[in-house]
Order: C-alpha cells, then structure tokens, then sequence
C-alpha cells in the first residue's frame, strides 16, 4: 500500500505540568448504536468494560454527550463534518451521495496539517451498496471498510484469507436462519468484526511514522442484531440484566406516536405491517401493531440486553487491545484517544427497540470519552452540555490549523483543559426521513438545556415535554399540562431558536453588496 506523508511544523501545546508538547496522534474510535450508560466506569455495574473504565480513568468524561441525528449516516455527517443536518443536508440514510460541497474532518487535515490519515471499519456517509465511497476525496491515506453491512470489502476480504470463509455474505444469512431471534450466540471471537478492526488498527499503530497521524476507528458493533461470541455472551446471566424503563402508562402514552417512524423487526411473530396494504393503523388493535413492542414482557428484555451487553464488552476487549499497542509501541503519551457513538439504543425502554424518530435518553445521549495525556486531568468528568458536532473543531484545534468558517461544532480544548464547566446552552437533535422503508417518513426536532427536553413531531402535530431533573426516565410529558402554559411557551420560543440557528447563512460572505 502507498502511504503519503507530509511535512510541516507541528504546533507547541502547554501540558498541565507546564513542558511544552508537540501535535500528538489522533485515534478516534466510534462504535455504533451504543447507549450513553453502558460504561461501568460511568456507574453500570451490570456490564463489564475494563478498558473502557482505564480510559475513563485517564482521561475525561462527558456526561452529556448528545448526538445530532438517532440514526447512522447524517449522525456521522454531523460530527465528520461538525455542521447540523439542516446545514450539511445528509438526513437520510441511504443517500445517493455525499454532498461535494462538505469537507469531513480528515479532508481538512489533509489540506492543511501534516497529519497522515486512516479510516477503519464503517464509514456510512452515504449509501453504500454495491459501490465504493470516494475515500481519496475524504482525505483518508489508507482505508479498509466494512460499509457493506454486516459483511464487506477488506473484512470480506480477510474472512476469506484468514479464516478460509467461501462466501462471507451467506454468513450473517446462516446465523439469522438458524436463530428465530436478531439475538443470540453469534460468530467465534476469531470472526468477529471487532476482531478483525483490532488486528488492523494495531498493524496501523505499530507501523514507522514519520508525521503525526490520525486514526478513524469505526466498529459496527454493537448495531443489532445482536449475536455475541458464545465466550462473551456465558458473561452475562440474564437473570441479572436491569429491566428497561418501563410503566403500565407507557402502553397507553405510545399508542398517540403509531404515526411515528420507529425501526425494528418484530422479537414476536404478530402481525407484520405492509405499507404497500395502505392500513390504518389507528384501526389495528394496539398489541399488533408493528411500531411498537408492548409491554417489555413481549419480548425477553433480560436475554436482549444480556447479548448487547455481551457485544459490547467484546468490543471493549478489542479496544484495550488496541491500547496496549499504544503503549508497547511508546506512542501512548502523545496521542488523544476519544471514544463515542453514533447514537444508542431503546434496548426496550418504554417498550420500544432499536432507533427512529423518537428522543429518549437511550437514543440520543451517548458515550464520550477524551483522553489528551498531559493535558486532561486524569479521571476527570464534565457535566457540561456538549455535542458530537464540538469534536471535529476540537481536533482542529489541537492540530493547529483554521477552523473552517462554517463550522458549527464549538471546540471542547477550554473543558478539557480545565478552564472552564460550561459549554452550551442546549443541545439540539433532528430525525428527518431518516429511514428507508418507514411508512410515515417522519420529521422531529429536540432540544434539550439540561433540565427540560421539548420533541417536536412536525408532520404529526405531536409534541412532548420532560423534565428530567425531577422525571429522569422520561415518564411524564409535561405538554398540555394545566399551569405549565407560561414554561410551555419559553421552552417553545427556545425550541424554535435553536432549531433554527443549526441552520446556517451558506456561501461565505466576500464582498458588500
């Protein structure tokens, strides 16, 4: 493979002790699908992720990490890009083409930085069946993906010549025919992904680097379905798993969203809903409805969250994997690890699985984790309300060069360096005709300032109000409540200007007329 490199000075950062630092390595891992509370470290004692605690320990923790979009692909334009959906256009997933006009973070460091640039694993800007994504316009060096989910390219590839596999893409076909459940015993660990993403990234560390570099480490997992290696899955009694958030009044309350996209395919054989038979809904009994899972006892809610929690302790292996190579090759002290997800996972919280146009904390609040050594106070947490968009200006900040004038992702370097505990007002979060095949292409909208989260169904005429300092499981919606009229229309007046502000002025402005 042909690797370029680039000379050029590197920026001088001040470390906590006060000696000055040059521009460290950059390894960004993303998982997907991953809940906001699946770290232990973070307060989980359910699930089992050393690696992930060590890093937690060394570096800092946000603990309001929001996501721009509850679904893969505008998700990952949003913080590649670090611009809102309304400003960069990528809301649907399966989108002809990324826009020509948006430069994702590696471009940026490509054009202007010495940085040599990977991308392993998922990628997903747009739709990625059958073709190849212009990865050279992307500004990746050296790329090897698995977009072709859950079986593609260089993790076919290595399937075949590694492990002997005639035809990788019968392989998740086989595994879902002999299981009457999207869970389960899955792969051996020698097959897995994670394995595989983790064999590469250590082949990439352990290389002879003559410029800084950056690393976009994308694992698939733990996107359902949900099929464990056997190793990692006898971890997890189910028995032991914490019930999802749920209430007798959830059943009630969902019945007024059927007319609000939500994706899964069904634990329990009822009745499968075709849009193409153009039924209403509203006349389908409710417990047969396609949209929602009703009550968590419909499905085995223990033995489901047992598997996701066994997925991602597998990858959790995979990562402290990948950090031991960082220490073995001596690079551990000048490279910032940062650790996220592209969105979570209801994993049956009020009776619903997997993502769509809903808001929940489950499917909006994520993971993220930094690590700058030297400069991060280590164990560490933020409470700060931040947002994916606020990694990519961090990194450009770090790595010394111009923040794009668009830009809209504020940079983290003042919480990480410990200069200052606030960082946004609110955080805002659009689903826009984001999934394929849904019945109802629906759009909403969320904003949330810390306390109170207003969700707006605009093509339903629905709207919800939490306020998760005194209902953090998201119980009660507090729209329409009489006495609540006044705050009601504040939180609607905010709504509408955060909203509004992701979408930004365009073309920049050269001249006066």
């Amino acid at each position: 493979m042909i690797w370029g490199w680039l000379s050029s000075a590197s920026p001088i950062h001040i470390g906590l002790d006060g000696h000055k630092m040059t521009t460290p390595n950059i390894l960004w891992i993303t998982t997907d699908q991953q809940r906001y509370d699946t770290i232990r470290a973070h307060g989980n004692t359910a699930i089992n992720t050393p690696n992930l605690d060590r890093l937690a320990a060394e570096g800092m923790s946000f603990m309001n990490a929001y996501c721009q979009a509850p679904i893969c692909t505008p998700s990952r334009a949003s913080f590649m890009t670090g611009r809102y959906p309304a400003s960069h256009h990528v809301h649907r997933n399966g989108n002809d083409h990324f826009p020509p006009t948006e430069r994702i973070l590696p471009r940026i460091l490509k054009d202007s930085t010495a940085y040599t640039t990977c991308l392993l694993g998922k990628h997903h800007l747009s739709r990625s069946e059958d073709r190849i994504e212009l990865i050279p316009e992307d500004g990746y060096d050296h790329a090897e993906l698995c977009d072709c989910w859950p079986i593609g390219r260089a993790y076919d590839a290595w399937l075949k010549e590694k492990h002997g596999v005639e035809d990788p893409l019968k392989l998740y076909p086989e595994l879902l025919q002999a299981s009457p459940r999207d869970y389960g015993p899955g792969f051996p660990m020698e097959m897995q992904q994670a394995t595989w993403w983790g064999e590469r990234a250590t082949a990439f560390i352990e290389r002879q680097h003559d410029a800084p570099w950056f690393m976009n480490l994308n694992a698939v997992d733990p996107h359902p379905p949900f099929f464990p290696p056997q190793e990692f899955l006898d971890r997890y009694d189910p028995e032991d798993m914490p019930l999802p958030l749920y209430r007798e009044s959830d059943v009630a309350r969902q019945e007024g969203f059927w007319d609000i996209d939500q994706q899964w395919k069904k634990i329990q054989d009822v009745r499968h809903y075709d849009p193409a038979e153009d039924i209403d809904q509203s006349e389908i009994p409710l417990e047969q409805r396609n949209l929602f899972d009703f009550p968590p006892d419909t499905y085995d809610a223990r033995y489901v969250k047992a598997c996701y929690y066994a997925m991602i302790e597998m990858i959790d292996d995979r990562v402290g994997a990948v950090l031991e190579a960082l220490e073995r090759t001596g690079q551990a002290e000048n490279t910032i690890v940062i650790f996220t997800s592209d969105h979570g996972e209801m994993m049956g919280d009020h009776g619903m699985l997997y993502k769509g146009c809903r808001f929940f904390e489950g499917l909006v609040h994520v993971p993220l984790i930094v690590k700058w050594p030297g400069v991060t106070k280590p164990g560490s947490r933020s409470d700060a309300l931040v947002e994916l968009i606020d990694i990519a200006p961090t990194l450009l900040e770090i790595a010394g060069t111009e923040i794009p004038y668009n830009m809209q992702g504020k940079s983290l370097v003042p919480l990480l360096r410990g200069e200052t505990e606030t960082h946004k007002p609110h955080v805002v979060c659009e689903f826009n005709e984001a999934l394929a095949g849904m019945p109802y292409q629906s759009h909403g909208t969320m904003v949330f300032d810390g306390r109170y989260k207003t969700c707006m169904y605009h093509k339903a005429g629905k709207a919800e109000i939490f306020d998760l300092q005194e209902d953090p499981g998201e119980f009660e919606s507090l729209w329409d409540k009489p006495g609540f009229e006044t705050e009601q229309i504040r939180l609607l007046k905010q709504h509408l200007d955060a909203v509004m502000a992701t979408s930004d002025a365009g073309i920049e402005r050269t001249g006066n007329y």
